[in-house]
C-alpha cells in the first residue's frame, strides 16, 4: 500500500516522514474537504428520496377513523383543501373561520360527499382575540377526539408596504392571526393529544419566514416565529407521541397570493395539500430542520438550494427580495390608481 508521502508527491506536497502532526492535519484537512464537497451531493439525494420515493407517515398513526380534525381558516384556499381531503379520508371535521355562511356550505359540501361523516362549526374572528370565541371552542370540543390539529388561519399585507408606512391595524391583525391565534388553539387543542398520547398538529409557514422580507416585514416576521416556536413545540411533544410538523410553502393558487393560474412552481391547494399530508414526518426539502417539512416537490427543490447555495440571512438575498416586492408594490399601486382605489 503506498505510503501518504508517496501519494502527496506528484502534488508538489512534501511532508517529513516522522511528523506526526503534520500528516494528522493534512489528513484532517483533505477529509473535511472530502466532506465538504460531498456534502451538497449527498444532500441532493435526500432531497429527491424525501420528496418522490419515500412515504410519510400514515394519518391512521395519530387517530382512528371517526376521530376528528379541527382546521383553522377553513373556508377558502389551503384550508378549505385541508378540510376536504382529512374527510374522504375519514375523519370528522372541525371548521373554523370567519363567515358562517362559507362554513355551512362548506360543512353541507363534506357531509353530502363523504357519507357517515360529521361537522362541526364555529364563526370566529381572529383578529379580536376574544376570550368569549376561545370558550365557544372549548365548550365545542368538550368530550371530543382531536386527532389532528390544521393551524392554517393566516394573514398577510394587502400589498408590499414598508414597514414604517404599515398601517397599524393591518400590523397587529398580522400579529393577532399569525402568532396569538396559533398559540390560542394550540394550547386548548394539544392536552387532550397528549392525554391521549397520540395526535398530529400541522402549521402552515412561507418562505416568508425563511427569507426575511423587506415590504412585508410583519409578516415575514410572524412567519419566522411560527418556526422558532413550531420547532421548540416539536421537541415538547415528542415524547408524549404528539407529531408536531410545521410546513413550509411558496406560492400557491389562493386569495392571499393573488395567483389564480397554477404552474409547476405555484400549485393549487388541492395539490399542495395532497403532498403536505402524503409527506408527514419527511423533511423534503428542509434537510436538517427538525419537526419541519417543504412537502411539495418545486418548494422543496428551492428550500433546499437556498439552504445549501444561497444562505437565507445574507445581504444579497435579502435585498433582491426587496427589489421584487418594490416591484410588485409599484405595480398594486397603479393598478389601484386606475381603479380609483385609494391606498392607507
Amino acid at each position: 500500500m503506498a505510503s501518504l508521502e508517496g501519494l502527496l508527491e506528484p502534488l508538489g506536497i512534501h511532508i517529513s516522514a516522522d511528523s506526526f502532526f503534520a500528516k494528522t492535519l493534512l489528513i484532517s484537512t483533505l477529509s473535511i474537504a472530502l466532506y465538504t464537497i460531498s456534502k451538497p451531493i449527498l444532500g441532493y439525494f435526500c432531497v429527491l428520496l424525501s420528496l418522490f420515493v419515500l412515504p410519510g407517515i400514515s394519518l391512521s398513526k395519530f387517530g382512528p377513523k371517526g376521530s376528528w380534525a379541527v382546521v383553522t381558516g377553513a373556508s377558502d384556499g389551503i384550508g378549505k383543501e385541508y378540510a376536504l381531503q382529512l374527510a374522504r379520508k375519514g375523519f370528522n371535521i372541525v371548521l373554523i373561520s370567519r363567515t358562517q355562511s362559507k362554513l355551512d356550505a362548506l360543512a353541507s359540501e363534506i357531509e353530502t360527499k363523504n357519507a357517515g361523516t360529521k361537522t362541526k362549526v364555529l364563526a370566529m374572528d381572529f383578529t379580536r382575540n376574544d376570550d368569549s370565541d376561545y370558550g365557544r371552542l372549548k365548550a365545542l370540543l368538550t368530550g371530543v377526539d382531536v386527532s389532528i390539529l390544521v393551524n392554517n388561519v393566516g394573514l398577510s399585507h394587502s400589498i408590499p408596504v414598508p414597514f414604517l408606512e404599515t398601517p397599524q391595524k393591518e400590523m397587529t391583525d398580522i400579529i393577532t392571526i399569525n402568532c396569538l391565534g396559533t398559540l390560542r388553539i394550540t394550547q386548548l387543542i394539544a392536552p387532550g393529544m397528549v392525554s391521549r398520547k397520540r395526535g398530529l398538529i400541522i402549521t402552515m409557514a412561507s418562505f416568508g419566514g425563511i427569507l426575511p422580507t423587506p415590504l412585508l416585514a410583519t409578516y415575514s416576521g410572524s412567519k419566522a416565529f411560527l418556526q422558532q416556536w413550531s420547532t421548540a413545540l416539536g421537541s415538547e411533544l415528542a415524547p408524549h407521541g404528539v407529531r408536531v410538523q410545521l410546513v413550509q410553502s411558496y406560492l400557491v393558487t389562493s386569495a392571499m397570493s393573488k395567483i389564480r393560474r397554477a404552474s409547476a412552481v405555484v400549485p393549487t391547494p388541492k395539490q399542495f395539500v395532497r403532498a403536505a399530508l402524503g409527506k408527514i414526518g419527511r423533511s423534503g426539502g428542509a434537510q436538517g430542520i427538525a419537526y419541519t417539512s417543504t412537502p411539495y416537490w418545486a418548494h422543496g427543490l428551492m428550500h433546499w438550494g437556498l439552504l445549501t447555495f444561497t444562505g437565507t440571512m445574507n445581504k444579497f438575498v435579502v435585498d433582491k427580495n426587496r427589489g421584487m416586492h418594490e416591484s410588485i408594490r409599484k405595480r398594486a399601486l397603479k393598478k389601484m390608481e386606475r381603479e380609483g382605489k385609494k391606498v392607507a
